[in-house]
């Protein structure tokens, strides 16, 4: 049963970062500050442009996406290759988020700080697993 949730977990937290996917591509805009993410990226904004940085954003929250569905399947299916997959995903995915953050503290949870606090989570259930304190 665990397993199940775990693994269901994963998937929708890794479609999630389509959001942030189709923001990039300006599929759709949020109210402000959010207004022109992610051309406001503290890390790539004034080095690539606003073009550049936005594709850059479309593969890298492209790709999380990916980590953590194929991840959660991994789960799901209880193949042995899961759970660094899924550290690499939340680490990734973390990293992503501040490198593409605004460097403006206010909205945090809509910026996708929420996001690296589930992924702190995460990856403290995996080292549970791990370890043999949580069975799946």
């Amino acid at each position: 049963m665990l397993n199940t949730v775990f693994g269901i977990f994963l998937v929708l937290h890794g479609l999630v970062h389509l959001l942030y996917l189709a923001l990039s591509r300006q599929l759709f805009d949020l109210d402000p500050p959010l207004v022109g993410w992610p051309e406001r990226s503290w890390a790539f904004s004034s080095v690539l442009g606003d073009v550049n940085t936005r594709l850059l954003a479309t593969v890298l929250y492209g790709a999380a996406t990916i980590l953590f569905v194929v991840g959660g399947v991994g789960v799901l299916a209880r193949a042995d290759w899961w759970s660094p997959l899924v550290v690499i995903a939340a680490v990734f995915a973390s990293a992503i988020t501040v490198l593409f953050w605004d460097g403006q503290f206010q909205r945090l949870p809509d910026k996708g700080f929420v996001g690296i606090v589930i992924n702190i989570a995460i990856l403290v259930v995996v080292f549970l697993i791990e370890r043999g304190t949580i069975t799946l």
